[in-house]
């Protein structure tokens, strides 16, 4: 990245300078911060909280050896009292702006979407294979993954198969996930095949400003060719819901142009025409009548630190479970118990970029729980977590984060407390609110 010369804080700087060392960081310029993240490097004081009934929230420095370490949240949830929920909006949210609304009293930056500098190109569906919000799946996995679900009203972890049933004007179908190793599933000409905005590739390109800028060829973001097919987009609209848009005989359909592409065999795509509708039935095994959210996590931590993370791929830019450092957010169910967790860090640090997969598992251990049972979430700049405070919403996790400028003449913008936008998020409301709507 290129140098930047440091320019007199213009108004909105020396604001953002203000809070910031309101906040403990001791910072003299914003427009420095794009090279050099070392003032983030306070180890926060430990606090124990109980922010709600069934809430607790803890705050603590964690020592990784000679000077490094990472400041440790954690979001305690007793699933009696409170009850979490997967949300997601493809035009975003900042994390703070969801607490305080409709009950919400916390909100966790959620699960791995789709993430591109190119406003202008962005997928119907953000969130990354599998998405149900309010008993309606919006997108279908691509690959088999571990999925936070609320099946019968109880909170569930566990491994989803990208394989299910579906109905077209009434016809059944089995489906299953474009990037799933399961030939003779694919083979078989009554199955159809699952693409969405997870089979995409994002590319990084330098940038002299910025150091890079991410987006997608739009030529090349379709299905693959196949003269034998047909491919069918299919979108969801709160009055219709699923039904097919547009079709592509022999592929080449746009990830980005519904909420997810079936593709069948031309023999067996009669049904398949424009404004026929489409219906759910079953995700691996479950009847989707009985799912009220969910969301595709990322892999276990003990995935992540022995390096079996083949279902997470270009889609996501750069692998975030490469052996190096930086903030991750986790997720776990024990019990009545879920949790989550943000290992924060900046990355243009020296002693605070967060943590490796395997620091990760160490500490996952050290705490007593099971690397096996512990999913990652969306990290990096996403990392945050927010709740109510005594008089304002707290915030916690990506204080660093920067908005990239839209134009070479433009700054950098710190942005800290709203973080980076988001695309999905985990909500808390209590389980007596919940049940009063």
């Amino acid at each position: 990245m290129t140098s930047l010369v440091s320019e007199p804080p213009r108004e909105e700087d020396q604001a953002s300078i203000a809070v910031l060392r309101a906040h403990g960081y001791r910072i003299l310029d914003i427009q420095s911060l794009a090279r050099d993240q070392q003032a983030f490097a306070v180890r926060v004081p430990e606090l124990r909280r109980e922010i709600a009934p069934g809430a607790r929230f803890q705050a603590r420095p964690v020592e990784l050896g000679r000077g490094v370490f990472t400041n440790v949240f954690t979001l305690r949830l007793d699933l009696d009292q409170v009850r979490a929920e997967a949300v997601s909006h493809a035009d975003g949210f900042h994390l703070r702006d969801l607490v305080g609304t409709d009950g919400t009293f916390a909100a966790v930056s959620g699960s791995f979407s789709f993430i591109s500098d190119d406003p202008s190109y962005q997928p119907t569906e953000p969130c990354l294979d599998f998405y149900c919000q309010a008993g309606e799946v919006m997108s279908l996995p691509t690959a088999s993954k571990p999925a936070f679900l609320d099946d019968h009203g109880q909170a569930v972890i566990g491994m989803l198969e990208a394989s299910g049933t579906l109905s077209v004007q009434g016809q059944t179908y089995r489906w299953v996930g474009s990037k799933e190793p399961r030939p003779d599933a694919r083979d078989d000409p009554g199955v159809l095949t699952v693409f969405g905005a997870a089979n995409c590739r994002v590319r990084y390109t330098d940038d002299p400003h910025t150091g890079f800028v991410r987006d997608v060829d739009r030529a090349t973001n379709t299905t693959p060719p196949d003269p034998a097919a047909v491919d069918v987009v299919v979108s969801w609209t709160p009055d219709g819901g699923h039904c097919v848009t547009s079709v592509h005989p022999g592929g080449g359909a746009g990830l980005f142009a519904g909420n997810f592409v079936l593709r069948a065999e031309r023999s067996r795509a009669d049904r398949l025409r424009t404004g026929a509708k489409v219906q759910i039935t079953r995700i691996s095994g479950l009847n989707v009548r009985h799912l009220n959210s969910g969301i595709s996590l990322g892999p276990s931590v003990a995935d992540a630190a022995a390096g079996r993370t083949p279902a997470y791929d270009q889609c996501l830019g750069t692998s975030p479970f490469h052996d190096k450092r930086c903030a991750r957010t986790l997720i776990g169910l024990h019990g009545r118990e879920l949790w989550f967790q943000v290992l924060d860090g900046a990355p243009l640090s020296e002693t605070f970029r967060g943590v490796s997969p395997t620091e990760t598992a160490e500490l996952c251990t050290a705490g007593g729980l099971d690397p096996r049972s512990v999913y990652h979430l969306d990290g990096g700049a996403s990392s945050k977590i927010a709740f109510t405070g005594e008089s304002q919403t707290q915030v916690v996790g990506s204080m660093h984060y920067l908005r990239w400028p839209r134009s070479p003449s433009e700054p950098f913008r710190w942005k800290g407390l709203d973080g980076r936008v988001l695309r999905s998020a985990f909500v808390v409301r209590s389980n007596h609110l919940e049940g009063a709507r």
